[in-house]
């Protein structure tokens, strides 16, 4: 049997960590040969350095064993974590979805008994900073014009930034298979060209609301066409008074409807999650309601 060891990071980076400490702890998988004692500064650091758009991350430890087998598990595992939801509008779903995944590369040298090992990793962002930075004084400009209030309601205030996005955004048919061309995909290009395909609607659309103090998530799969085709698709799941609802606006806009606005999973028929979108745990953690929001809102009518 291998023996574990236990390691504190060292992290270097070219911006300066300024964030908070999180309270959560990660349960960073222990059964490899190697894993962080400090996992919870280290994921905290990670995110920080993708919020600011870091060129590189590199993790230099030291180490009395071969750990290479296990890197690129341990990397990722630090990428998910990182990429997880906080009470941040810009991490979580808003990170992951504009960004085309990363690089790692890995070096050593043997100083005694001890292995000095160098992690590097090179994300693949959708954005520059400069363009986040622009989508930040825009989302405060467009919030500032809905003027919510301490009794805006989380309807009204979903209703108002939906009406928003749908306004303001066109389908980017121009861009739509240009695989190279990414600001399609995000907040940016809805933001400031208003062009956007289905990725760049729902990002836009959990920016706002995170922004709003509106639950909500990213959600993607597949969807039906009405050629009986389908293609991938994304879409956003917002909360009301505790439960979940499907909210379309990509498909709302290309199809003139309303048909997709805060719906049950019954009456969503045509929209397939993908799996880890799908499965029990995911449904505990954001419950969905069994009923369409309008009828949910004249049952309580009714009763009152």
């Amino acid at each position: 049997m291998r023996n574990k060891k236990i390691i504190s990071l060292m992290l270097i980076f070219c911006i300066l960590l300024t964030g908070c400490r999180q309270n959560k702890h990660y349960e960073v998988r222990q059964d490899l040969s190697v894993y962080f004692a400090n996992a919870d500064d280290v994921i905290v650091s990670v995110r920080n350095s993708l919020r600011n758009h870091a060129s590189k991350i590199i993790i230099n430890y030291a180490s009395h064993g071969d750990n290479m087998q296990d890197i690129g598990i341990l990397v990722r595992e630090l990428m998910q974590y990182a990429l997880e939801e906080t009470d941040s509008p810009s991490d979580g779903d808003y990170l992951f979805y504009q960004y085309g995944g990363y690089e790692m590369h890995y070096s050593y040298e043997k100083q005694d008994s001890d292995y000095l090992y160098q992690i590097e990793i090179t994300p693949d962002y959708y954005t520059t900073l400069k363009q986040e930075q622009a989508v930040s004084d825009k989302i405060q400009e467009i919030l500032k014009e809905l003027d919510f209030r301490k009794n805006t309601s989380e309807y009204e205030k979903i209703r108002k930034i939906y009406e928003y996005v749908y306004d303001t955004v066109e389908y980017d048919l121009i861009h739509k298979k240009n695989e190279h061309y990414h600001l399609k995909s995000t907040a940016y290009g809805a933001l400031i060209y208003h062009r956007a395909v289905c990725q760049g609607y729902a990002v836009l659309m959990y920016r706002l609301l995170k922004e709003s103090g509106i639950d909500v998530r990213v959600i993607t799969g597949t969807a039906g066409l009405p050629d009986g085709s389908t293609e991938f698709h994304a879409w956003n799941i917002v909360r009301i008074d505790g439960l979940y609802y499907n909210l379309d606006v990509t498909w709302n806009k290309q199809m003139q409807t309303e048909d997709y606005f805060l719906k049950s999973d019954a009456d969503f028929p045509s929209h397939i999650r993908d799996e880890n979108f799908a499965d029990e745990s995911f449904y505990q953690r954001y419950p969905m309601s069994d009923r369409n929001y309008d009828d949910n809102a004249s049952s309580i009518t009714a009763i009152i």
